[in-house]
């Protein structure tokens, strides 16, 4: 018999997102992808439905999405603790990494050669969101109103309105669409904590500033990221254009969040300690409001018109996602060898389902570079 369950539950968080952290390819999308699979697939850590309450939650705050859906994660199976080790462990792999990477390229000034491996990576990783947002997408789809509000918010994207917009718009829609067909529904107080800071002075202590503001505003995607950073810094001097473009790309083709080109970019204006601050400084607000929000989601639940705005936001997290899935198609599926890279690694997840899709987007990223030969 297990004397300490708490300490068990504490290692297998910290398993669970140390491999996701060195094996998670892609963006937020694919990641929470294959946390869906680690955590409610294989683990049965909780119920579709409330991971899906999760990732319209996370939605709804600044910072990386599938940063703090990790830790929801950890909070639910091990508590407080599995927050902040679920958190540390899927950050430290793509900040060791980058931070190797910043090193060498402010020796050398330039960037490994990887785009024959990533051309693989990217049909791959469209091919695992799609299979893997299927099961969610059923889950989401409770009714045919949500089906509309999704549909709508997926379109409202895809006409390039701003994510968080459409999430909240949608939200409010699905609060007054079923408080038509109800005669009313209890009053809820609604708390969102908003933390300001200001841009301190000199050095790794304005580094840290400047991100904590950043991570603390910050709503959707690495292109938002690129445009902050390019008035943060860029505008400013401290950074040139071309380092924060190999910044994002660093972010991109490196495991787990985005942004980790943090890490880079405190390497390239302050060294090591730069990078330190710069780390801690875009991550740390996540670990606040998770904290702060989590404890929230299910009195949310429980309220009857909290429950429509989240039923609203979940069907359009699924359609942001499956509109992210169709511009990265448009960039791409450009060609037979990209598209044939898709559709073999759709068939080895459809028919594979207990797969690991950190192998799919290995193989992916293998089979591409065969391909570029021909």
């Amino acid at each position: 018999m297990d004397k300490d369950p708490k300490r068990n539950n504490l290692i297998e968080v910290a398993e669970v997102f140390l491999k996701l952290g060195c094996t998670a390819f892609g963006g937020p999308a694919v990641h929470i992808a294959m946390m869906e699979k680690e955590i409610v697939t294989k683990r049965n850590w909780m119920t579709k439905e409330h991971f899906l309450d999760l990732v319209g939650a996370t939605n709804l705050i600044p910072g990386p999405n599938s940063t703090e859906m990790t830790m929801h994660c950890g909070q639910e199976h091990a508590g407080f603790r599995g927050l902040l080790v679920a958190g540390i462990c899927f950050i430290i792999p793509a900040v060791l990494i980058t931070g190797v990477i910043a090193w060498s390229y402010s020796e050398y000034g330039a960037l490994p050669d990887v785009q024959p491996f990533v051309y693989g990576i990217k049909p791959a990783i469209i091919a695992v969101i799609i299979f893997l947002m299927i099961g969610l997408g059923k889950k989401a789809l409770k009714s045919v109103d949500l089906g509309i509000i999704g549909l709508a918010s997926g379109i409202l994207v895809l006409m390039g309105v701003s994510e968080i917009v459409v999430l909240f718009g949608a939200g409010f829609a699905g609060i007054l669409w079923f408080m038509l067909k109800r005669k009313g529904g209890r009053k809820i107080k609604c708390f969102t904590p908003m933390i300001l800071f200001s841009i301190g002075s000199v050095s790794n202590l304005k580094i840290l500033w400047i991100f904590l503001k950043i991570g603390s505003i910050l709503y959707g995607s690495g292109y938002v990221l690129f445009a902050f950073l390019d008035d943060a810094l860029v505008s400013k001097g401290l950074l040139s254009k071309q380092q924060l473009i190999d910044a994002i790309a660093v972010g991109q083709f490196t495991p787990g969040p985005v942004f980790s080109s943090a890490t880079f970019i405190g390497w390239q204006i302050g060294g090591i300690k730069g990078a330190i601050a710069a780390t801690v400084g875009i991550f740390l607000p996540s670990f606040v409001f998770v904290k702060l929000l989590n404890p929230l989601i299910p009195l949310l639940r429980r309220s009857a018109v909290m429950s429509d705005f989240l039923d609203a936001v979940n069907i359009t997290s699924v359609a942001i996602i499956l509109a992210v899935i169709i511009e990265m198609g448009k960039e791409t599926l450009l060609d037979w060898k990209s598209i044939l890279i898709a559709v073999v690694s759709f068939a080895v997840v459809f028919f594979n389902k207990d797969i690991n899709t950190a192998f799919v987007i290995l193989g992916g990223s293998i089979l591409g570079y065969l391909l570029t030969f021909l």
